[in-house]
């Protein structure tokens, strides 16, 4: 990953991330503008920049981790917000814990699970 971007949007594996802020992250060497989604499968671009853009189209790629994922933290940017009941039920039912916070408590928390080898996962919503 020479090229310091996420390669199609997308790279495989679970990192830390080193920094957020300034409209994105870093993470493995490499900064991302932008949104992001650390799964089980890997790090993935995320075309998400607010609370009022989630629909259930950008919350497949959790929901298709299975098994791997058991714990959800989603990072809804510099302000705390509620995620809509709807979307509370999906992962109630997926059988997904869900955990509501900013993004940095998002980002750092993720780490400390991630080193504990948690099958956790983070939705961050970018900060300027």
């Amino acid at each position: 990953m020479s090229s310091g971007r996420l390669y199609d949007g997308f790279l495989p594996g679970r990192y830390q991330f080193d920094a957020y802020g300034n409209g994105g992250f870093r993470f493995a060497d490499m900064s991302h503008r932008g949104s992001l989604l650390a799964l089980p499968s890997g790090v993935r671009a995320w075309p998400v920049a607010s609370m009022a853009e989630l629909t259930d189209e950008v919350l497949d790629p959790i929901f298709a981790e299975g098994d791997a994922l058991e714990l959800l933290l989603f990072g809804t940017g510099a302000d705390i917000a509620a995620l809509p009941a709807a979307f509370r039920t999906r992962f109630r039912e997926a059988g997904i814990g869900l955990d509501v916070m900013q993004t940095g408590a998002a980002a750092r928390t993720y780490n400390i699970l991630l080193a504990e080898d948690r099958k956790v996962g983070a939705a961050l919503i970018a900060v300027p």
